[in-house]
């Protein structure tokens, strides 16, 4: 946690509001392994990470309600009985929306201030989104005693999400932000929305984060189309999702579907079992084996569910010549974003320059390069 940015907001609330605020720290979040499986009814494997965003709230005695978010210094005033989604892609439709959800609920918020900002880099894949979404319904929470459990708060920003930012996002995201525990991954369950905390001794290792700084536009798009083909293969196989096929299964189908398709279901079945073969891993110590099956991920992901693109693989490549990486792979949606690696840390600063300089000289842009460590999820800052 950034104490830095915490002061920040802090000052600025008291400058603008002459009032002590309540401060909440919302973590963002990386995925060790377990991507593209939360929609399918997988396990998934998070944590929650020292980046993330502060927020300053407190009651208001104006009658309306101001959210300022630092970063992009940009205001709004709003009503509480008059909220509807803004343009689309605007930063207060996560504001409006939790607001919203939780009114659905029959809980009664009064007015309020807040302001925030974090320090997740953008475009990054590690969801400053259920950040702000969870500090936004955390705060309220506590300040108007609304009573909610965690696990309802993050179903009200994931909701939040759905309906006002219309981002039909599965519930890892929320979930590792608001429930993470320092040094630990969550093996979670993506069906019945439990965890497991494993508890990771890095040794002399660490995880490091190297994001390309690209975007490619297929992003929204080819989720979509990943997502209704997955839909459609369970359909054929009359179970509720793939989490439920066995390859043996699969193969039943192999005549009724399309060449590609099939093999985007064989990932997902591939890759749940993966998930639980790292956390088994993590269990034994083994960061070996946690490392092959990290890069088998990036494997699958690459040439069977094809997210991946030309500067992620050209990374992770990047990471299979150096003996000291043990795993590396695209981390999030696919098309642009981050790779995560599992490093010897006495290499992780050598490994950057040289990775770095190989990818400004291959597309002629800079990638940036980011040091991690788990951290506790969403809580009060006293």
């Amino acid at each position: 946690m950034s104490t830095t940015l915490v002061k920040e907001v802090k000052k600025k609330f008291i400058e603008n509001f002459v009032v002590e605020p309540l401060l909440i720290f919302s973590p963002g979040r990386i995925n060790i392994i377990g991507e593209h499986v939360d929609y399918n009814g997988g396990y998934v494997f998070p944590a929650a990470v020292d980046k993330g965003i502060a927020a300053a709230i407190q009651k208001s005695d104006t009658g309306n309600c101001t959210a300022i978010a630092l970063d992009l210094d940009s205001t709004i005033k709003f009503e509480l009985d008059q909220l509807k989604p803004s343009k689309e892609g605007s930063w207060e439709n996560y504001v409006f929306g939790v607001v919203a959800e939780i009114q659905n609920r029959n809980k009664i918020v009064g007015d309020f201030n807040i302001i925030f900002k974090g320090n997740i880099p953008g475009g990054a894949g590690m969801s400053s989104s259920a950040a702000l979404e969870n500090s936004v319904v955390f705060g309220l929470n506590e300040l108007f005693d609304l009573g909610l459990t965690k696990t309802e708060m993050i179903l009200i920003s994931q909701k939040a999400e759905h309906n006002y930012v219309g981002v039909k996002c599965g519930i890892m995201d929320q979930y590792a932000s608001m429930f993470g525990i320092k040094n630990n991954a969550l093996l979670l369950d993506c069906r019945t929305i439990e965890s497991t905390p494993y508890e990771i001794d890095f040794e002399n290792h660490q995880l490091m984060l190297i994001n390309t700084n690209v975007k490619h536009s297929l992003s929204d798009s080819a989720y979509n189309d990943r997502r209704s083909a997955c839909e459609s293969i369970a359909e054929l196989l009359e179970v509720e999702t793939l989490r439920e096929v066995t390859e043996e299964d699969l193969e039943t189908i192999i005549n009724k579907v399309t060449p590609e398709n099939y093999q985007k279901a064989l990932f997902v079945i591939q890759e749940i079992d993966r998930t639980q073969k790292a956390a088994k891993a993590i269990e034994a110590n083994d960061l070996e084996k946690l490392g092959a099956l990290i890069y088998g991920s990036h494997n699958g992901l690459q040439h069977q569910y094809k997210v991946s693109c030309d500067e992620l693989d050209f990374l992770v490549d990047q990471a299979k010549k150096n003996k000291h990486v043990l795993g590396a792979r695209m981390m999030g949606g696919g098309f642009g974003g981050c790779t995560i690696n599992l490093i010897v840390k006495t290499e992780a600063e050598a490994f950057a320059e040289s990775a770095s300089k190989a990818y400004k000289n291959k597309f002629d842009k800079d990638c940036s390069v980011y040091f991690i460590e788990l951290s506790e999820g969403t809580h009060i800052v006293k």
